[in-house]
């Protein structure tokens, strides 16, 4: 037997960043349509996952992901992420479009084969999913809990910056936590949806609320751009500061081989 291993194709590394995503996006936003409220039990306890328990999808779906594919392609996963590492001189800027069209695919075809299960649901089960805005991003009267544009921009540039700053920490190759870089990105991808579903969903990643808004009606659309935009520039923020704060000048070293995501 040979142990020789092979250097991924960019063609591999594209699959890999889709079928990340299409995980991160089926597994939890499949848990906030399917079981975040799923009615009461006989003794009035309550059926559904909750906020907790969507949060916990999102943490858990990002970590298998990064286990099972970031080391073929870094486990970006999430357009914000590819700007980040690109900032921080960790991922080549010549690469990101294509990571980019990966990602929105990949997210696409999760929601899209959440439509299919909802098509053969119970009656107006999916039609009341995409009434209710099927899980996308909002400010305003689209935000769970009424926050208007500026916080949802604060809270997408904050969140993401803060996701960013912990994955370029914790994949460093020198100074990073190898073997649970994963780990540690999932919890606080968990923690960031603990703290800002309330505000405007959690968005943190361009791909995600794609994926969502294409089915969500056209008030996910009106304000989609909101959920593209700043969580791109958390990402660029958290990527310049990293490698001015934490990187000597013209020492910026390289993405490790396994988990640089998200």
């Amino acid at each position: 037997m040979s142990d020789t291993t092979t250097t991924p194709t960019t063609a591999n590394k594209l699959v890999a960043e889709a079928l990340g995503t299409f995980l991160l996006v089926f597994g939890s936003i499949g848990a906030a349509l399917f079981a975040a409220d799923f009615g009461t039990g006989s003794n009035g306890s309550s059926l559904g996952i909750g906020f907790i328990g969507v949060s916990l999808a999102f943490g858990l779906t990002l970590l298998a992901g990064i286990y099972t594919w970031g080391p073929i392609s870094g486990g970006h996963f999430n357009p914000a992420v590819t700007f980040g590492l690109a900032a921080a001189g960790r991922f080549p800027w010549k690469d990101t479009p294509g990571y980019l069209i990966a990602q929105i695919v990949g997210g696409a075809l999760a929601t899209t084969l959440i439509v299919l299960i909802g098509i053969f649901g119970p009656a107006g089960w999916l039609a009341a999913a995409q009434d209710g805005g099927f899980a996308s991003n909002g400010f305003g009267e689209q935000s769970p809990g009424g926050f208007g544009l500026g916080a949802a921009i604060v809270a997408e540039i904050l969140f993401t910056a803060v996701f960013l700053l912990v994955i370029l920490g914790v994949t460093h190759p020198q100074r990073g936590t190898a073997g649970f870089a994963g780990l540690a990105i999932g919890l606080t991808l968990t923690f960031i949806h603990l703290a800002s579903i309330p505000i405007d969903n959690t968005s943190v990643n361009p791909a995600r609320s794609i994926a969502t808004a294409i089915y969500g009606g056209p008030a996910a659309l009106g304000q989609l751009w909101v959920f593209i935009v700043f969580p791109l520039v958390g990402g660029l923020l958290a990527g310049f500061l990293h490698r001015a704060l934490f990187e000597p000048k013209g020492s910026v070293p390289p993405a490790p081989k396994e988990a640089r995501v998200k």
